[in-house]
């Protein structure tokens, strides 16, 4: 089992989402979140005034997923996310040991 967080544009939200659900992924977990990689925040113009947003405004998805959906995750969130500019966002992945579903118990992939 994986655990996939993708930081994406906040527009593409419904794409991602319709993809994953097209995947076969089932739940995932959405989160506002701010921040900067390359593309090092911009300037903008506020009633003439110029400012520098050094952090941007992202989305973070977490998705737990078996390992059988796995590429299949990646690959939806990756095509779906995708605009071709900087700051598309990234994909990070971490293996999970254990999922427990907290109402039955249930452990591992039938948690899923």
């Amino acid at each position: 089992m994986k655990l996939i967080t993708a930081i994406i544009r906040p527009f593409k939200l419904d794409d991602v989402r319709e993809a994953l659900g097209d995947a076969g992924v089932s739940g995932l977990t959405v989160s506002e979140v701010k921040g900067f990689g390359r593309q090092k925040g911009h300037t903008e113009l506020y009633r003439g005034a110029e400012y520098q947003v050094d952090f941007l405004p992202k989305l973070k998805i977490e998705v737990a997923v078996t390992d059988a959906l796995f590429n299949a995750a990646i690959d939806a969130i990756s095509r779906s996310a995708g605009t071709g500019k900087v700051g598309d966002g990234k994909i990070f992945v971490i293996a999970l040991d254990r999922v427990v579903r907290i109402r039955t118990g249930e452990l591992d992939a039938d948690a899923l």
